[in-house]
């Protein structure tokens, strides 16, 4: 007989207009010595103009085990698929908006 340790079980919600989730093909990542943030945008060929359409706000700890688990997907998912291709700067886009960046 096996028991369960229902104690450290956590109940995920998810609601239906999260659930329908966001899409984004440009992220800005800035950090500070206290939080990392994660801005989601959707640019559209030919609008000069972009949105921030999601803001994830991270400690530096939550951050690099985000980066793990990304890092363990991906390795998975290429294993599956084979290798993700990527352009190394997509062409045109600011980089630098006042403080640390980095771009994904």
């Amino acid at each position: 007989m096996e028991e369960t340790n229902h104690e450290n079980q956590l109940n995920i919600e998810l609601s239906e207009d999260v659930a329908e989730g966001i899409f984004s093909n440009l992220a800005i990542i800035t950090h500070s010595n206290t939080e990392f943030v994660l801005d989601f945008i959707r640019v559209m060929p030919g609008v000069p103009k972009a949105r921030v359409k999601s803001r994830i706000i991270l400690t530096p700890e939550h951050a690099k085990r985000l980066m793990k688990a990304m890092q363990e997907n991906i390795e998975k998912y290429e294993a599956l698929n084979g290798r993700i291709k990527t352009q190394e700067e997509p062409p045109g886009f600011p980089m630098n908006f006042g403080g640390p960046t980095a771009q994904a």
